[in-house]
């Protein structure tokens, strides 16, 4: 990929912003059964470990910092208890396939995230395994709308290589100026 590539990949509406996380990755789903939460994790572990970042038992401060909820109506998440606190502007996310919401730390760098998944439409075609890798590589980065993360069903050998290049230790866990792009480029 091109730095131009790259900076296509992470700007926003309100200009350039990639941040990747800089805490291990504690996930917990909800609305899957447990045969299911099996290949969610292992996906969401499987990109973690091809990004060269750590999953952990719990976050110190939030317990599980990255919530995944699978559902097949909107309406479900109102059911949900103190979600509201967590994810006040839940009206603002909803009415899609996916959402994601992230909150960040002082350095910028992605403190707790939030996926939803509406399990209709062009998402349940998908197979199961695609799906989650997909969900979780989007939730590796900032990425800017949503960018084709799989190619038969992995991930994009591009993708794979921008997300080892923002997790490259000497990369700073948030850039916000467009010269980050070349560093990624120059790393991926």
């Amino acid at each position: 990929m091109t730095s131009d590539d790259i900076l296509a990949l992470f700007t926003h509406s309100d200009g350039y912003r990639c941040a990747r996380w800089g805490r291990p990755i504690v996930p917990v789903v909800f609305g899957v059964e447990d045969e299911t939460l099996a290949l969610v994790k292992g996906g969401i572990e499987a990109v973690v470990a091809g990004a060269g970042h750590r999953m952990a038992e719990q976050d110190p401060e939030l317990g599980a910092n990255l919530m995944i909820f699978f559902f097949a109506e909107w309406a479900e998440l109102r059911t949900v208890p103190d979600l509201e606190r967590m994810v006040p502007d839940l009206d603002a996310l909803s009415g899609g396939e996916t959402a994601r919401l992230f909150r960040f730390d002082a350095a910028g760098a992605i403190r707790m995230a939030a996926l939803f998944v509406r399990m209709g439409g062009p998402l349940a075609a998908l197979p199961p395994e695609a799906l989650v890798l997909e969900q979780a590589a989007r939730m590796m980065l900032t990425w800017a709308g949503e960018p084709p993360m799989l190619e038969d069903g992995a991930l994009r050998p591009e993708i794979a290589a921008v997300l080892r290049a923002a997790y490259d230790p000497v990369m700073p866990a948030r850039g916000d100026d467009p010269s980050h792009a070349l560093r990624l480029a120059a790393r991926a």
